[in-house]
């Protein structure tokens, strides 16, 4: 019952906590205030520094792929005698991460892209958007010789666009 009980006022105490840096801020006046008096809070809001310092510190550096099995070694470390030397302990100290299937695949996005790339092309000429741009092309070309034959004179323009 009392063990109910501890979970419970964790759980209550976690919620507040959020509660409070979401709605209110601990930048509020009143709650710096408090805990500029507070030597409990202090002690607490500080261990809460370190713990989301350290969080940042880990998520911000690259790791290598031995550091779940030192951090699995000290904490099997801490167990009692009879779980440190059981067969799952074994297992945690011999665990190694297991990339996300995105971070496996990460390494041929160049060569998807450009196969990608590729296949739109041929999509394209398919469908004749290039034949399409040649005839925009033939047209312009038309344009621009019937210009300069109204402004220079049609023997310019037939010298110029030779056909």
């Amino acid at each position: 019952m009392i063990a109910t009980q501890n979970n419970k006022c964790r759980r209550i105490r976690s919620w507040l906590h959020r509660i409070i840096e979401k709605r209110i801020g601990f930048d509020t006046p009143w709650i710096r205030d408090h805990v500029a008096n507070c030597p409990r809070c202090q002690k607490r809001l500080a261990a809460i520094g370190r713990v989301t310092f350290a969080l940042s510190a880990i998520k911000s550096n690259a790791h290598s792929l031995g550091l779940l099995q030192r951090a699995n070694t000290q904490a099997i470390g801490v167990l009692k005698h009879s779980l440190r030397e059981g067969p799952k302990a074994d297992l945690l100290r011999e665990a190694l991460p297991k990339p996300k299937l995105l971070e496996r695949l990460g390494t041929y996005k160049n060569s998807v892209a450009n196969i990608a790339a590729c296949l739109i092309i041929l999509c394209l000429m398919k469908v004749g958007v290039f034949s399409s741009m040649d005839c925009v092309q033939t047209q312009g070309s038309k344009i621009v010789k019937q210009y300069y034959a109204n402004r220079a004179g049609q023997d310019l323009a037939d010298e110029i666009f030779i056909a």
